[in-house]
């Protein structure tokens, strides 16, 4: 197949993580441009357009990707804009890399499955970049390996510095350990069959009325019982864990202990502050990889079968948290398209 000239992209949402995406682009990915910027804030989207030679700024999404050179789409707005944003996408078949939420519940994410469908070929490659995280490749490929033995139990540590204003108990799944039910999925190659959601009595760091830290707990169709520590008011740091038990040993990733300082009687080393500096490389790889498959009219990736399961999995655990107790997940079955 013959490889497609320089992809140009419209980013779709100019905020903190759509801003990053149009510097990667433009200053470190290869074989890409971005030709259009969309917010609904119309200077917003002029101040980051006029930094880049040749783009141009949108205020509607759709006419951005009716622009002559947009072949491909970044969708990187609030999720609750996604799922207009796909479907815009899929009328114009243009090839989506869309942010974490695919949509931020599960009944939006199946119309967005069905309407891929119809399509009959992907379109979209959904955000979870800690696919793309060199520790978490590694930790991947050594349980492909199979020496280890079968996982049985993974632990994971979230901690953020302090959460964002206006979050709220229920963020924490949906925003947050959204990312470890796709690491578990991809990890384990293991769908999550239920959630029970704990939580001890809030830290004195957590903003009001926010349920802060929780453990999370899923249990997967091949056995596997994985915790999730989250705390996002932890004050000290930006960290991200994983440790898998399997049958003859165990792997983890995460300790960040690249390098390590010894002077004036102490020794450490640096604490990530935001998931933006921890996982920089994962997104330049992501969406590197991204343009590279583009380009060569493939779609790679997580896929809208995973958005889809991750967001019917946060449903559950959000009711967990409400209600209290273990919470099964309901899952349709999965399409042909995405097996």
């Amino acid at each position: 197949m013959t490889e497609r000239a320089t992809l140009g992209v419209a980013v779709i949402g100019t905020g903190k993580m759509g801003a990053d995406h149009v510097r990667r682009i433009q200053e470190v990915t290869s074989g890409a441009r971005v030709t259009a910027v969309v917010d609904v804030d119309a200077e917003r989207a002029k101040s980051v357009a006029t930094r880049v030679d040749g783009c141009t700024a949108f205020t509607d999404p759709a006419a951005a990707m009716s622009a002559a050179d947009v072949d491909a789409v970044i969708v990187a707005s609030p999720g609750p804009a996604h799922e207009a944003a796909l479907l815009t996408a899929f009328e114009h078949d243009l090839p989506v890399l869309c942010e974490k939420p695919l949509t931020p519940d599960a009944a939006s994410a199946l119309r967005v499955l069905e309407a891929e469908q119809r399509l009959g070929r992907r379109r979209v490659q959904v955000g979870f970049m800690r696919r793309y995280d060199a520790e978490y490749m590694k930790l991947k490929s050594l349980l492909k390996t199979g020496q280890l033995g079968r996982p049985l139990m993974l632990h994971n540590r979230h901690r953020n510095v302090a959460s964002p204003p206006g979050w709220t108990s229920e963020m924490l799944i949906n925003d947050s350990v959204t990312h470890e039910m796709d690491v578990t999925r991809w990890l384990l190659g293991q769908e999550i069959t239920a959630v029970t959601v704990l939580t001890p009595a809030p830290s004195g760091n957590a903003p009001d009325g926010i349920r802060d830290p929780q453990l999370v707990l899923f249990e997967t169709d091949g056995g596997a019982v994985v915790d999730v520590e989250i705390f996002v008011n932890c004050g000290f740091g930006y960290q991200v864990q994983a440790e898998v038990v399997c049958e003859r040993g165990t792997a983890r990733v995460g300790d960040g202990h690249a390098m390590v300082t010894n002077a004036a009687g102490r020794w450490g080393g640096i604490i990530a502050q935001d998931y933006i500096e921890r996982f920089a490389d994962a997104y330049d790889r992501e969406v590197q990889a991204w343009v590279d498959a583009t380009r060569r009219g493939e779609v790679t990736g997580p896929s809208a079968w995973d958005g889809y399961a991750v967001a019917a999995v946060c449903e559950a655990g959000v009711r967990s948290l409400e209600d209290g107790g273990r919470v099964a997940v309901d899952l349709v079955d999965r399409p042909a398209l995405y097996r």
